[in-house]
């Protein structure tokens, strides 16, 4: 089987001999028939019970860079707690606690050697995962000063909120770069011509440029936000078991004072700018809340981007790039699919699931805190990091690979220009003395009836023009209607100005965050 695969041979006679009992007393109880219907799986069950697997994270390991990985690896989380750890003896030594030099140099000396294994045999006698990472950390040590007058939460609370702001860094540096890159694009295509469409049919004439500029008009807000809360982004701070500070109190014999000290010596080393004043064991769910809203907003930036994108290719407008020896199916050798731009649409799907986790969390705290958020939270917030770093990835690869096709697009717009211009035409009928009722409902009426004959394939029917150069009602002629449609630039009116705007806006983010520039989307699979 392929579970004793690797095992020792004292091991798999174990198992068998354990499937064997199982199997035993099974068809001594189900019957022999519910048995072979029912009970083999559970034999294969027992045995790979014996067999401790690794299950993959698939938004880790499939979708997220290294950088975010790094920071919610359990390594990276252990290697952050313990130079926390050793931050607070520093701090509470300079103070005056009674700790040794050479303690705090024997853990500093130990903080990297890393056994998850041997820290998970010790939670499954502790039950308790921060009592079996603070044993593990003493016994490497041989000093037990880690902790003093610490609960927790003064531990995970911090670091996690830790990991949550250094995980935000990158998530504004990314997608400032996404910015960027969406903003040279516009420029690129500012002036090309494409049909406009509401409802997703047409409407007026547009830019290309100015459709990835409306894009970068929702990642602008999103960057707005993102940003805001990074810079005001809060830490918990050393509080105890209920937020009273009473156990450094008491270390320091009632200094008030020193306390105060401590923690903001900690809250500067960790990187944050304050902490928040009035917590009980945890900080207020809320600012989870905050933290997920923010990257579903980049992240709907983002999906509003790829359904357009997915629109367009589907319509042979555009693609969104096809690698070198990538296939779009098995089945169907032609396929070109936007399989990045899909993966944009899904990872924000899944941001959105957390979204409602963190909003279930928010405003269900019991008095000064309890613990039923902590299983929501180890999945909600690395995962979060994970999806929206996936979708930026994949996001500034599309960016970056996308193209339009332009003589695919020109057909269109010829076909369309007539009725995109009815708007155009409705107003200089007005501008000749037509009433703007009168002439808005014989433009309607022979926009209908060419669009029917364009469907019904009767192509000579369809001359959208000559309809209303007979038409009474319109106080134009076929030679001035021909006049309107061929100065085509008018139709797109401010579209390829509103784009200099947009690149001028994102260029004022590049300016503050240069580091974004250096930025390149990694290899996609």
């Amino acid at each position: 089987m392929h579970a004793e695969a690797g095992m020792s041979h004292n091991k798999k006679i174990a198992l068998r001999r354990s499937s064997d009992a199982f199997a035993f007393n099974s068809r001594r109880y189900l019957g022999e028939k519910t048995f072979n219907q029912t009970a083999r799986c559970q034999i294969v069950l027992v045995i790979m019970s014996q067999k401790k697997e690794s299950i993959p994270n698939v938004l880790a390991d499939r979708y997220a860079s290294p950088a975010i990985k790094s920071i919610w690896s359990p390594e990276g989380r252990i290697l952050i707690e313990r130079d926390y750890w050793i931050a607070v003896m520093k701090a509470q030594r300079s103070l005056g606690l009674k700790i040794p030099a050479k303690a705090i140099k024997a853990y500093e000396k130990v903080k990297n050697r890393v056994d998850l294994a041997s820290i998970d045999r010790r939670e499954r006698i502790s039950l308790h995962d921060v009592k079996a990472r603070i044993e593990e950390f003493s016994a490497l040590a041989g000093y037990e000063f880690v902790h003093v007058g610490m609960t927790s939460r003064d531990l995970t609370e911090n670091v996690e909120q830790l990991q949550v702001l250094r995980s935000l860094e990158i998530v504004r540096l990314k997608a400032i770069a996404c910015l960027n890159s969406l903003a040279k694009r516009a420029k690129d295509y500012r002036g090309l011509m494409i049909t406009g469409r509401t409802h997703n049919v047409p409407a007026q004439a547009t830019t290309f440029g100015k459709r990835l500029a409306m894009s970068g008009q929702e990642l602008l807000i999103a960057i707005d936000r993102l940003h805001d809360l990074v810079e005001r982004y809060p830490a918990r701070g050393l509080k105890g078991a209920v937020g009273t500070q009473v156990d450094q109190q008491t270390l320091f014999d009632g200094d008030a004072g020193k306390v105060a000290q401590l923690e903001a010596a900690i809250i500067e080393h960790l990187g944050f700018k304050r902490a928040m004043a009035n917590v009980g064991q945890v900080y207020p769910r809320n600012l989870d809340l905050d933290t997920v809203e923010a990257l579903a907003q980049v992240s709907a930036a983002a999906s509003s981007f790829s359904t357009t994108v997915r629109l367009m290719a589907g319509q042979g407008l555009m693609t969104e790039g096809f690698r070198k020896g990538q296939v779009g199916s098995s089945v169907m050798p032609h396929k070109v699919n936007c399989r990045n731009s899909e993966r944009i649409h899904g990872l924000d799907v899944i941001l959105k699931g957390y979204l409602t986790m963190a909003g279930g969390l928010a405003g269900d705290q019991w008095n000064e805190g309890d613990v039923s958020c902590s299983v929501v939270r180890r999945v909600m917030l690395p995962d979060s990091f994970y999806a929206i770093d996936g979708l930026l990835e994949a996001f500034h690869t599309v960016i970056l690979q996308m193209e339009p096709f332009e003589k695919a697009i020109a057909s269109e717009n010829a076909t369309q220009l007539p009725f995109l211009a009815t708007t155009t035409i409705l107003m200089e009928s007005v501008k000749a003395g037509a009433g703007r009722e009168a002439a808005h409902q014989a433009i309607k009426e022979n926009a209908l009836r060419a669009s029917k004959a364009i469907r019904e394939g009767s192509h000579e029917k369809a001359n959208l023009l000559e309809m209303l150069g007979q038409d009474k009602r319109i106080p134009l002629s076929l030679s001035q209607l021909k006049a309107i449609l061929s100065s085509s630039k008018r139709f797109v009116g401010q579209a390829p100005k509103q784009v200099d705007q947009f690149a001028r806006e994102a260029n004022r983010w590049t300016k503050r965050f240069p580091e974004a520039l250096k930025i390149k989307p990694g290899k996609m699979i």
